[in-house]
């Protein structure tokens, strides 16, 4: 069963980034985006921890933890994104599995046979075919640094999440507590952007009507999302987001860290079939290679290690 939550786990991360895409177009707050997303994330979880009156115990705070590598994780992919090659930070957010498998087998002895290390090592060369550019070199490596940062939160993202079925943590209080505070942190950075709004506003003595902040620093006024609204359409994505952290959470209470991790990667599959058949855009032979192999190691998984 761990390999069906996974995989609708990449489904609805997939979704997610769907949107994400979408909206990254727009010229909007991007911390108010995320903070309606995790906003979303906790109230629909708390809203079921209550209808199914789940017990709360120390053990679900392991959500605070998940919540902050998150929160960091995103915040680092976005600077990356910023400052240097989105190619060479997308590559190396793909690699959180395989820190993931390392970890795992160090903290929990867990161990992948034979099989199940060759459909790893298969998917991870799929994404990173997938995600591969042509315009990386050593003389390329612009956002490096954070790109890097973020695979590491992603991995202790994963690892937190596994930490907590180990622990016995009832997931929906967990998913609660790590909801708020991913959208604490991302609210709190909001507030921020809106007091440098303030600020530049009135060291520039301009009306704040004509200035908004987004935070790929686009300033503009009819283009723009009101921050209101942008936070109501945070909230929406953040339906795609909750379920895909509900499913991961229950992958990673039957299944191995590191396998579940991978599968889950293939998610940046369902963004490149939304690119090809509704952007229009076209794969190259590397991008077809490298779907024609995840799915190959998929397939190897499900016949052979699952």
């Amino acid at each position: 069963m761990w390999l069906t939550y996974s995989l609708l786990a990449a489904l609805g991360f997939g979704v997610r980034g769907i949107l994400y895409h979408w909206t990254s177009q727009k010229p909007i707050n991007r911390n108010a985006l995320l903070c309606g997303t995790f906003a979303m994330g906790a109230v629909v979880n708390l809203i079921i921890a209550i209808i199914l009156s789940s017990p709360w115990s120390m053990s679900c705070l392991i959500g605070i933890q998940m919540g902050v590598f998150s929160f960091g994780a995103n915040a680092s992919m976005f600077k990356g994104f910023a400052v240097g090659k989105a190619s060479l930070v997308a590559i190396l957010t793909a690699l959180p599995s395989v820190v993931v498998v390392i970890v795992a087998y160090f903290l929990w002895n867990e161990q992948l046979r034979s099989v199940q290390l060759i459909a790893f090592l298969i998917i991870i060369g799929g994404v990173l075919l997938v995600r591969y550019s042509n315009d990386i070199s050593l003389r390329n490596l612009q956002g490096a640094q954070w790109g890097l940062l973020a695979m590491l939160l992603f991995a202790g993202n994963d690892l937190s999440g596994k930490w907590s079925t180990i622990m016995e943590a009832e997931l929906y209080p967990t998913m609660v507590m790590m909801f708020a505070a991913g959208a604490t942190c991302f609210g709190l950075w909001w507030l921020n952007d809106r007091r440098l709004v303030r600020s530049k506003t009135v060291e520039a003595g301009a009306s704040s009507e004509l200035l908004q902040l987004s935070s790929i620093g686009v300033a503009t006024e009819k283009a723009a999302w009101s921050e209101k609204q942008t936070f109501f359409i945070g909230m929406a994505i953040g339906s795609t987001n909750t379920v895909g952290m509900m499913l991961i959470v229950t992958a990673f209470d039957v299944g191995k860290a590191g396998l579940v991790s991978a599968v889950v990667a293939l998610n940046v599959l369902i963004v490149l079939l939304y690119t090809r058949f509704v952007v229009k855009e076209k794969f190259t032979r590397t991008e077809v290679a490298g779907i024609m192999l995840s799915f190959s190691g998929i397939l190897l998984m499900r016949l052979f290690g699952a």
